[in-house]
């Protein structure tokens, strides 16, 4: 069976108080949209369908062409939202709705959803789940044999509905051409003047369709983000799950509470972190490695045996038994053989560093291409912008810098070649050359007078 989706994005989210759509605020370095196509992703091989609205310029400029979209050009109701989408679906057998704003969604329960949806012969699907506090949510009403009857909205049910626990999640799986016909049915005659896509299910049951619920054990799944106070239970829900399965998998989390982890990050086995630690975007870190306290890691890969203390590593690659800071800063682009050291307040920029070289402390290296076994000194600074333009520093294998030394590019440091702490060199430095570029020295003789 080939299953479609279409995501519902088009809500204001006027309880953000932002100019920006409610899906594209983040948890863990994501937008929530991004946690709900996630999840889809695994049950389909077609784009998933987004219905923007407000605000939906924001979100196709910053998925791009990742999903396909549709407009929603008036907040008339859901079952108006997925009519907007319905066009850019083509041969699909179902289609699974869901909300934009509900990034607890997993594809662990959309797979159990499916299943049922299949084995039960049925032409709908809603997931629900019970829930302490019913209160917003639409009501699941059962018949006698216990089965589907209708969803009721908060704002349409009567006391004795209201006190109902089991409520709908908004996520739905539907047969797709008898949905296309019950949406042209649908009427806006409720409390709230909207075309409401839960009266499709009650279409179904009066035509003697099988309708199915299917109940989630864990009502977290459902939650969907209205506001920041929720935004951030969210994050905290997320961010244990997310430690939890790395937990298990073989990584030592010093401090859960304290350590974010995005949900593409990949970590291999016997990884420690301490406290206060962000690992975000697509970071892949190897087997053995520690990371202490106070780091963030973002889009980069870090090889095994690898360690890192307090330090900032973006969009970068190490190799491995690498020692990084503390506080070393890594901006983007940086390639790191094995064996590197990168120590405190360095900071490297697009640069390429060779297996076994050192780059102790207080140094900015950008634009560079550095060797094997090359020992930076202390206070070393590559001048790679002379106002307009960038310029590339190399330094070749085995060449010793001494402290304080300014390498103003383009420049190269033959191999094995020495410069002298304090020097500022302009010119290229041939291979086993000592260079000195410094200001004669002048001592003034009784330059403080006796009292």
């Amino acid at each position: 069976m080939k299953i479609g989706a279409i995501i519902l994005a088009a809500g204001k989210g006027t309880r953000m108080k932002s100019k920006y759509p409610k899906v594209l605020h983040k948890i863990l370095n994501k937008p929530i949209l991004g946690y709900v196509t996630d999840a889809v992703k695994e049950l389909t091989e077609v784009k998933p369908i987004i219905v923007i609205g407000h605000g939906g310029e924001y979100i196709k400029e910053y998925f791009e062409d990742s999903y396909i979209y549709r407009t929603q050009e008036q907040q008339l109701g859901t079952g108006d939202a997925v009519k907007a989408g319905m066009d850019a679906l083509e041969d699909e057998d179902a289609v699974m709705v869901l909300c934009g704003d509900a990034p607890m969604i997993t594809s662990e329960i959309l797979k159990i959803m499916t299943k049922q949806y299949i084995n039960s012969g049925a032409k709908a699907l809603v997931l629900s789940a019970d829930v302490d506090i019913s209160k917003g949510y639409g009501r699941i009403i059962r018949n006698n044999e216990d089965g589907f009857e209708r969803i009721t909205e908060e704002k349409d049910a009567n006391e004795e509905e209201k006190l109902i626990k089991e409520v709908n999640s908004g996520t739905y799986i539907f047969d797709k051409k008898l949905l296309e016909e019950a949406l042209l049915g649908l009427t806006n005659q409720n409390s709230q003047g909207e075309y409401y896509l839960t009266d499709v299910l009650e279409i179904f049951k009066k035509q003697g369709l099988i309708v199915e619920v299917c109940k989630a054990e864990d009502d977290k799944v459902i939650l969907g983000i209205n506001n920041r106070i929720q935004l951030e239970d969210a994050t905290k829900i997320l961010k244990r799950r997310i430690n939890e399965k790395h937990m298990m998998a073989g990584v030592t989390i010093e401090d859960s509470l304290s350590t974010y982890i995005s949900s593409e990050v990949i970590i291999g086995e016997d990884v420690v972190i301490g406290h206060n630690v962000s690992i975000t975007g697509k970071t892949i870190i190897g087997e053995d490695v520690a990371i202490g306290p106070n780091t963030i890691i973002k889009d980069s890969i870090i090889g095994s045996g690898t360690t890192i203390i307090s330090s900032v590593i973006l969009e970068s690659k190490l190799g491995s038994d690498c020692n990084i800071g503390p506080f070393a800063y890594l901006r983007p682009d940086n390639v790191l053989g094995d064996r590197v050291k990168v120590g405190d307040f360095v900071e490297l920029k697009k640069t390429k560093v060779g297996d076994g070289s050192k780059i102790p402390h207080h140094s900015y290296i950008g634009d560079a291409v550095v060797g094997e076994k090359v020992n930076i000194g202390a206070g070393t600074i590559t001048c790679n912008y002379d106002g307009e333009h960038k310029y590339q520093t190399t330094i070749d294998d085995g060449a010793f810098i001494g402290s304080n030394s300014n390498l103003v590019a383009p420049i190269k440091i033959g191999k094995e070649a020495y410069v002298g702490a304090g020097s500022t060199i302009t010119k290229d430095v041939p291979d086993r050359n000592l260079a000195i570029a410094r200001g004669k020295q002048i001592v003034k003789d009784n330059w403080k007078k006796k009292k």
